[in-house]
């Protein structure tokens, strides 16, 4: 039987899991999908050792970089993006890191762009964000960070003004703020700028509705969870895994 599973930390809430083993049982496939939450990214290589049927492995918070300095080599995907959420076994035992995530974020968003999305946001600076940065350029779409700190690149929150926020709409929440169970949390944006002219993206799935999300919406936005992007970027894995 074929093995596959989540490198993490804290991921008993994991999509993953239930996902892939719903998805074999479905279809009959042979295999087992289970979770390899870890305290340390240097505990990675005795889970190799450990299983010797493994055949890919998805990453999640907080290895999607650390991760890296194990593998034998990266996808010129997850070269660019520097990050790395799908690690496929090859023959001989080589561990090559990909990334799906921007896949599956791209077409996720795509059915929802309007004409006006042609500049983003992007709310984190962790690996997430790198890879929807990444799927911004290949759509050609211009994109600014935003951070607690401000520089030539990123805008810090304080600094979001009334006229970034109109330059700026369509706006991606790449951090854990309003992950279940603290669901009372958001980025600190002004919410009070947003129209109905705005299409707000949470990578969050759970919960459906996180507070930025409604906080959006109360001003006429669009608003999207990280749902989709998951199944998505999840299919995406497989496809690379059986190549």
């Amino acid at each position: 039987m074929r093995k596959f599973g989540l490198l993490g930390k804290n991921i008993a809430y994991s999509f993953s899991r239930k996902y892939f083993n719903d998805k074999f049982e479905n279809e009959k496939i042979e295999a087992e999908y289970v979770n390899f939450d870890i305290p340390e990214i240097t505990d990675f290589p005795l889970i190799i050792t450990k299983n010797p049927t493994l055949s890919g492995m998805n990453v999640t918070i907080p290895y999607k970089l650390e991760v890296m300095k194990f593998l034998d080599d990266l996808s010129a995907d997850a070269k660019e993006i520097e990050a790395v959420n799908v690690i496929k076994f090859e023959n001989g035992g080589k561990l090559i890191g990909h990334n799906t995530d921007f896949i599956g974020f791209r077409n996720a968003l795509k059915p929802h762009l309007r004409p006006q999305h042609t500049h983003a946001l992007i709310l984190g600076t962790g690996g997430a964000s790198k890879a929807v940065a990444y799927a911004l350029k290949t759509m050609r779409i211009s994109y600014k960070f935003v951070s607690r700190s401000a520089s030539e690149e990123q805008y810090s929150y304080s600094e979001l003004t009334e006229e970034i926020i109109q330059k700026y709409s369509l706006i991606i929440n790449t951090t854990p703020l309003g992950t279940a169970p603290n669901t009372d949390q958001c980025p600190d944006i002004p919410y009070q700028h947003i129209t109905k002219n705005h299409l707000v993206f949470d990578l969050i799935y759970n919960p459906a509705e996180t507070k930025f999300m409604s906080n959006s919406k109360k001003h006429g936005a669009t608003a999207v969870n990280g749902h989709k992007m998951l199944e998505l970027q999840a299919e995406a894995a497989w496809a690379i895994w059986n190549s």
